[in-house]
């Protein structure tokens, strides 16, 4: 077995493959740019290597500085993980001549799967069926507009060499493939070096549903089950879980089997994916095959309690795979949350700036339930705008589906993060969705669920009464706290009030607090009552409470005159005031928010690109303004009326915070 592995990548990914190295007794070597210098792969490995500038074409894809790496550190293999020089043909070859082992496929594999093209038209040829689609090299924004003409709006537009969901675009009109074919190019240039681009139908109503491979160098190929992953955005997935509420074990095994019959077709060796679209009957089509291993492989792991990591230490040794395919047992249901530095408010924009508190939830592990949290950040860390916004992936497992969606419900509730925006209230919201909680969605989710946007959620009336019994019972012991402290009677609590009223979500509830030592029963006007049972004390951010005996997790933060309470996605202010106040309260006049309609604010910290109008020039409502670049994808800003350009504070090149205005209008 290896002595040193050198893992050519960083954030979570990295720190994941040294655990299971260490499990192995295997040292670690990290590489890292001047932006990861303090990261925490960095902090876990053996040894660390500097390779560069931040940007990821100065360091982390730079094949030479990563080679310099392994030779001055001797590693004896090399661990690409995900992106980066993970289907990278030439670093695979690159290392094989320097007789340094690469944890992955042959060269050859990547050549062949790594590149969309290539691996579509050798699926065909291998009787796989196939997205109708244009596999040549497209020359010009105007041949992608003939091209997706032949095909058929909508289309995808797709970089060969892409991957998470960079160099993507759906285009559904001319224009729409023109700007798209332009955007792919561009971002994969930037992204893996390689701007070549090809166009197939879009599948709508489609599902995404993956299938796992591991292969040796023997000639044993296995399959290890599927994994759902039709929750994306922007072409990147969100939520994960494996098995797929919607595939019947007939389906499975034949998607399965063409799968392993592909990987053999092309010699593969090492842990890869076969992804297929599947529609509403069960009919599934290749859309490509990942040299690689995934971002989602932990649900995989969770439900077959393989280590795919260290299977693919293993293979890369040359060892024969143990496991038959007779032997791959799927227990239970995982499920994944990805969570990202990006603000679901703002159409998910990525967010960056330092993680001012960042406390996961507990992992655990036992015969009902799993709690599992792969991550590459730690409190006090950066996030930063060069490279992928994601933090961590939040993993539960539990026997059946719905318990794996209640314990990832609550530990979600649990996972403290400040400092930036994310999307744990979005998680949340598709935890509770009915879509989601009853296996019918789609890849089209997100899209026709939120179809303006995420907004926040707003509890249900059962559920916002119970959180106003817990605000209710929570604000009294600070009332004690507060008493107690300013001494003004020796008994504190009889200083405190009985009644009353919780404002939360536009709503007011009269209550009365029934105190005793072990809790607090809060009594509703309306004569319903809840018990509520806590050892939450001030200043604690976080609150474990029973409501009626059901659990119940809120984030907390003082606000004035109650909290600031966060749960189930849910981001509220619940007030709590003596009835003589709540009687005042109603008389404030409401702060009205300053007019931005003539603005044009930069939505995420990110760099402009490109202007695409001058000062003084009338545009139309949906009409192109500029292009900002935040963590290497392209976002087209877009005229929400027509109007007319009065100023352009910001030009090419420029770096921007967010909300900083760009341009104003007439």
């Amino acid at each position: 077995m290896f002595d040193k592995i050198l893992i050519a990548n960083r954030g979570e990914i990295a720190c994941r493959v040294i655990k299971t190295a260490r499990k192995m007794g295997i040292r670690t070597v990290a590489v890292y740019s001047d932006a990861d210098r303090n990261a925490l792969h960095v902090q876990m490995a053996d040894e660390a290597v500097h390779i560069g500038p931040p940007p990821a074409n100065q360091s982390y894809i730079v094949i030479d500085k990563v080679m310099e790496a392994i030779r001055r550190t001797g590693a004896q293999a090399v661990h690409p993980g995900y992106g980066f020089l993970s289907e990278n043909k030439l670093f695979a070859e690159a290392l094989e001549a320097e007789g340094v082992a690469f944890v992955g496929p042959p060269a050859s594999a990547i050549e062949s799967m790594g590149d969309k093209i290539t691996s579509k038209k050798i699926a065909a040829e291998a009787g796989v069926s196939t997205v109708p689609g244009y596999m040549g090299l497209i020359a010009d924004a105007e041949e992608a507009v003939r091209i997706s003409r032949q095909i058929g709006y909508p289309v995808m537009i797709k970089a060969s060499a892409g991957g998470g969901g960079k160099g993507m675009r759906i285009a559904w009109t001319d224009e729409e493939a023109r700007e798209g074919f332009q955007s792919s190019k561009n971002e994969a240039a930037s992204s893996f070096g390689d701007d070549r681009i090809f166009i197939e139908k879009f599948v709508t109503q489609p599902r995404h549903i993956e299938i796992q491979v591991l292969a040796d160098t023997h000639g044993n190929c296995i399959y290890l089950g599927e994994r759902e992953c039709s929750i994306q955005r922007r072409n990147q997935k969100v939520i994960e879980e494996a098995p797929s509420p919607f595939l019947d074990e007939a389906t499975r095994k034949a998607m399965g089997e063409q799968a392993v019959a592909l990987a053999k077709a092309v010699g593969y060796a090492s842990a890869g994916t076969v992804e297929f679209i599947v529609d509403g009957d069960k009919n599934f089509y290749f859309l490509e095959m990942n040299t690689r291993l995934q971002v989602e492989h932990p649900v995989t792991e969770l439900i077959t309690g393989i280590d795919l990591v260290e299977q693919m230490i293993r293979v890369a040794n040359g060892e024969k795979l143990k496991p038959a395919q007779a032997d791959v047992k799927l227990t239970g249901w995982a499920i994944e949350s990805r969570l990202y530095a990006e603000d679901p408010y703002r159409n998910f924009l990525p967010s960056i700036g330092r993680l001012t508190r960042y406390r996961p939830p507990a992992e655990t592990a036992h015969e009902a339930a799993v709690v599992r949290n792969d991550t590459g950040v730690y409190e006090g860390g950066e996030i930063s705008m060069y490279y992928d916004p994601m933090i961590a992936k939040l993993c539960t497992w539990a026997p059946t589906r719905a318990q794996a969606i209640e314990e990832m419900r609550t530990a979600l509730d649990a996972f403290e993060v400040e400092g930036i925006g994310h999307n744990l209230p979005f998680l949340s919201a598709v935890m509770d969705h009915p879509k989601f909680c009853s296996g019918e969605m789609t890849t089209a989710f997100i899209a026709e669920e939120y179809p303006e946007g995420f907004d926040g959620v707003s509890l249900s009336e059962p559920e916002l009464r119970r959180v106003a019994a817990a605000a209710a019972a929570m604000y009294r012991v600070m009332e004690i706290r507060r008493a107690r402290i300013s001494g003004r009677m020796d008994n504190h609590e009889r200083t405190v009030g009985t009644d009353w009223v919780v404002e939360a979500q536009d709503t007011r509830f009269a209550v009365t607090i029934e105190a005793d030592q072990d809790g607090a029963t809060v009594h509703f006007a309306e004569g319903d009552s809840h018990r509520v049972t806590s050892g939450w004390a001030p200043g604690q951010t976080l609150a474990r409470l029973e409501i009626d005996g059901e659990p119940l997790v809120l984030k907390v933060e003082n606000a004035t005159a109650g909290f600031r309470l966060r749960t189930r996605g849910a981001d509220m202010i619940a007030r709590v005031y003596t009835p003589r106040q709540a009687e005042l309260a109603s008389l404030m006049p409401e702060k009205v928010a300053p007019d931005t309609s003539k603005l044009l604010l930069c939505p995420m910290p990110g760099l402009i690109v490109k202007i695409n109008v001058e000062e003084g020039q009338e545009v139309q409502e949906g009409q192109a303004l500029c292009t900002v670049e935040a963590m290497k994808m392209e976002n087209i800003l877009r005229a929400e009326r027509k109007a007319v350009v009065s100023r352009i504070n910001a030009g090419p090149g420029d770096s921007l915070a967010v909300d900083e205005v760009i341009m104003e209008f007439e």
